[in-house]
């Protein structure tokens, strides 16, 4: 059985999408409509430099993952059996499981990365090498119940965020027990309680698109569940403030009979990943 995972915030570079924007121009030119500016430019040339900006970062991977997954299916047009996407990834799986169309979900993209792009507190750090529990056993320590996992990619690396105060924090009591920890280049503390102001802005958002039955199996960042057709608000607007249950996601669907784990996107992020889980 196959699953296809698509990427998230973090995989894009420049030159991704290559010669796909013109084998596909269709959805490129649709692309512009909606965004109001040249994204094969963006992802090409990055002119000015917006390539790594969360506003102009989430359309651009949104619209890439979408054409390699177009290019993916005319070379295998075998569907899959289940569907998965890290954070901003997730789309791009609702989208091939038939929620929404690809004007509609860039919409949503779009909207999703104009609110995470207005939040400006604390930040984010990748600890490496080190479990959960050890992980929250020295939070526990240093009385740091105001940092959250981010993102729980695998035993061996866990995304946390937080106030820039109790980050600081943090990287000292790392440094005092030999935990290796790498602070993020990102505006804000993604994935944590400090999104939760805008959950309810972007939830209304949601309420105004039309969504479809899903075709195929999607898992859900917040918990690694499947979505249902009636959870799809519910569950995207809390992503925005939940952890990304990477590592549980990729054993459900290894339990589940998944053995051959497609990454439709840039780069090879998740594959790697997948390596370390299984």
């Amino acid at each position: 059985m196959k699953a296809y995972i698509f990427p998230g915030q973090g995989s894009q570079t420049q030159g991704m999408g290559g010669e796909l924007f013109d084998e596909f121009d269709f959805y490129t030119r649709q692309a512009d409509e909606i965004l109001g500016y040249s994204i094969r430019e963006l992802c090409l040339n990055d002119p000015q430099r917006q390539l790594n900006n969360t506003l102009y970062t989430q359309p651009a991977l949104f619209t890439v993952n979408t054409l390699y997954y177009l290019k993916a299916i005319q070379e295998d047009p075998a569907p899959a059996a289940c569907l998965a996407g890290h954070s901003l990834g997730e789309y791009n799986a609702l989208l091939v499981a038939g929620a929404f169309g690809f004007d509609d979900g860039l919409r949503i993209v779009h909207k999703r990365a104009q609110l995470m792009s207005s939040a400006s507190s604390g930040g984010m750090a990748a600890v490496i090498n080190c479990d959960l529990d050890r992980l929250r056993e020295c939070l526990s320590q240093g009385a740091l119940a105001g940092i959250d996992v981010a993102n729980y990619n695998s035993d061996s690396q866990i995304v946390i965020a937080g106030l820039q105060s109790d980050l600081s924090a943090a990287y000292a009591l790392f440094d005092e027990q030999n935990i290796v920890y790498v602070p993020l280049k990102v505006s804000a503390a993604f994935h944590s309680r400090q999104m939760a102001p805008l959950k309810e802005a972007f939830a209304d958002f949601l309420r105004g698109i039309r969504f479809s039955p899903l075709r195929v199996p999607v898992l859900s960042n917040i918990d690694a569940a499947l979505y249902s057709d009636d959870s799809l608000v519910e569950r995207l607007s809390a992503q925005l403030c939940s952890s990304v249950m990477w590592r549980d996601s990729v054993l459900n669907m290894r339990a589940t009979g998944v053995t051959q784990f497609k990454e439709v996107g840039p780069g090879d992020v998740l594959t790697k990943l997948g390596g370390k889980i299984l």
